[in-house]
C-alpha cells in the first residue's frame, strides 16, 4: 500500500510528508514576514537529477538554514523563480531529501527528534562532543548512511561541521565526494546568524535581509583530484576561505567576535 512506503532509513514517507507540511507552514513567515529571504539561482535546482546530488553550504544556525532550503528547493521544483511565495508548493514536497547533522543535536529533545524524521542523516562528530574537543575515528556506518542518502536523493551537508564561520573544511566531505561521486552544488547563505538564535528556533531580530545563493555545480575530477584539492575548492565555493574575511562588514565582524567569546566561555566551563 502507498501509505506504507518507507525510505532507505525505514521512515514512513506519509509521516515525513506531514511533518514537512506542518513545519513548512509554521516556518514560512520567518522568511516572508518577520524577515525577507533573497534567493538567487533557484533555476539551477530544476536542472538537477532526482538523485545523487550533494549540496554543500556554510552554516549559521542549527535548523533555520535547513528549513529555508526545504522551502527554496520545493518552491523551485514547483516552478517558482527565486521566490517562496504561495506556500502551496509544500503540499507535495520532495521526500528523498536529507540533511547531515550531528547526532547529539538531533537527539537533544522531542523537537529535534521530529526534525530528524523529516530527513536527518545523523552522524557522530569526530572532533566535538557534549561541548568538549575530542578525537575519535570516523564511524563507517556514518559514511555509509550518507552514501545511502546520496544514492536515494538530494543531501545537504555543512562541510565545516559548525555554525562558527571560517572554520576549516572537514576532510570527510571530500572523501564522500570522491567515494560516491555525486553532483556537488554549492550554496552560500547569509543573514540567518543575525535574525535567529544559534539553534534557529527563536527570532532574534526582525527586518533582517537573509540571502541564499545557489551556484552552478562544481567541476570535479573525482579520480584525479586529491582530497586537499577538493577541500580548497569547497572553501572557495561556499566562500569560507580566509581570503573572504576581508570583505566582512563591521556588524558581521562583531557577530564573529561575540561567537568566539561564547565559544571560549563554553571551553572554560567544560575544562573547569
Amino acid at each position: 500500500m502507498p501509505l506504507l512506503k518507507r525510505n532507505p532509513f525505514g521512515h514512513y514517507l506519509f509521516i515525513k510528508k506531514w511533518i514537512i507540511r506542518f513545519f513548512g507552514v509554521v516556518s514560512h513567515g520567518r522568511y516572508r514576514n518577520f524577515n525577507n529571504l533573497n534567493i538567487e539561482g533557484s533555476q539551477i535546482l530544476r536542472d538537477l537529477p532526482d538523485k545523487r546530488v550533494l549540496f554543500i553550504s556554510n552554516h549559521q544556525t542549527y535548523f533555520a538554514d535547513v528549513a529555508a532550503m526545504f522551502h527554496v528547493f520545493n518552491a523551485a521544483l514547483k516552478g517558482r523563480d527565486d521566490s517562496i511565495k504561495n506556500i502551496g508548493y509544500i503540499w507535495q514536497p520532495k521526500l528523498n531529501f536529507y540533511f547531515v547533522a550531528a547526532g547529539e543535536t538531533m537527539r537533544s529533545g522531542l523537537l529535534p527528534k521530529i526534525f530528524a524524521y523529516a530527513g536527518s542523516v545523523s552522524i557522530d562528530r569526530t572532533w566535538r562532543s557534549d561541548g568538549k574537543d575530542v578525537k575519535r575515528q570516523v564511524k563507517n556506518s556514518d559514511i555509509s548512511n550518507i552514501g545511502k542518502a546520496v544514492n536515494d536523493g538530494w543531501v545537504i551537508t555543512f562541510p565545516q561541521g559548525t555554525t562558527t564561520p571560517f572554520k576549516p573544511i572537514r576532510r570527510g566531505t571530500a572523501h564522500i565526494i570522491k567515494t560516491y561521486k555525486p553532483i556537488v552544488v554549492p550554496i552560500v547563505i547569509d543573514g540567518f546568524r543575525r535574525s535567529f538564535d544559534k539553534k534557529g528556533l527563536t527570532i532574534k531580530r526582525k527586518n533582517v535581509l537573509q540571502s541564499m545563493v545557489i551556484k552552478e555545480p562544481l567541476d570535479i575530477d573525482y579520480e584525479n583530484e586529491s582530497i586537499s584539492d577538493i577541500v580548497t575548492k569547497i572553501e572557495y565555493a561556499i566562500e569560507q576561505h580566509p581570503s573572504f574575511l576581508k570583505v566582512l562588514s563591521v556588524e558581521e565582524l562583531e557577530d564573529l567576535r561575540t561567537e568566539e567569546e561564547e565559544l571560549n566561555k563554553k571551553r572554560e566551563f567544560w575544562s573547569s
